[in-house]
């Protein structure tokens, strides 16, 4: 488990990532931030509940991503990381959209770090997707409790999480970063699991 003080840090990040998407700048229903071990670090952040999160499935469009999709290379997550890793400066990104799949690459100091959403065309499919990546990435862990906002997730030892919710798969992928990141030397996968629930945040919002 990572240090109290890294989660903290990525936190308060989170927490400033999910107010500029309209998100609770307090939270309300949960007085711990929970890491992406379902672990309880005593902050006062909270996620969305399972209640909160519900929204209307995104539209799959067959030539261009989604808002919602949009938003892994958007500037609320740019600033995110920027935050997060105390960046000088946004990092640099790549998009790419292909077979309802968009997909963003940060270039960081550490390495790259990817991000990804798949737009299936109903919840059923998109479970079918969720369910056939975890068996491609081999050994994997659920995550539980308050930490998986109430949608079926799960991670890597190496920096991978994956989240399900309506037709949407949002994956990030840290694996190709060292094995710890940012100033406070946090995990790969704590990293991972702090952008994902942000994004999760902020879709929660539109």
């Amino acid at each position: 488990m990572i240090r109290r003080s890294a989660t903290l840090a990525l936190a308060g990040a989170t927490l400033v990532l999910m107010a500029a998407c309209g998100g609770p700048a307090e939270g309300s229903g949960s007085s711990a931030n929970v890491t992406a071990s379902g672990s309880s670090s005593g902050s006062s952040v909270a996620h969305p509940s399972a209640a909160e999160s519900a929204t209307p499935a995104q539209p799959v469009a067959g030539n261009a991503p989604s808002d919602a999709a949009k938003m892994i290379c958007g500037d609320e997550t740019k600033t995110n990381l920027t935050s997060s890793l105390a960046l000088p400066g946004p990092p640099e990104s790549a998009d790419s959209w292909a077979d309802k799949l968009y997909t963003c690459t940060y270039t960081l100091p550490a390495g790259k770090l990817v991000l990804s959403v798949k737009e299936s065309d109903d919840p059923t499919s998109a479970r079918a997707y969720f369910d056939a990546l975890q068996l491609k990435l081999g050994s994997t862990e659920s995550i539980d409790g308050l930490a998986n906002l109430g949608l079926p997730a799960y991670k890597t030892a190496d920096g991978n999480v994956v989240f399900t919710k309506d037709n949407m798969t949002l994956q990030v992928d840290a694996s190709a970063l060292t094995e710890t990141v940012g100033p406070h030397s946090v995990s790969r996968t704590e990293l991972s699991f702090e952008i994902a629930t942000a994004i999760l945040g902020c879709w929660r919002e539109h």
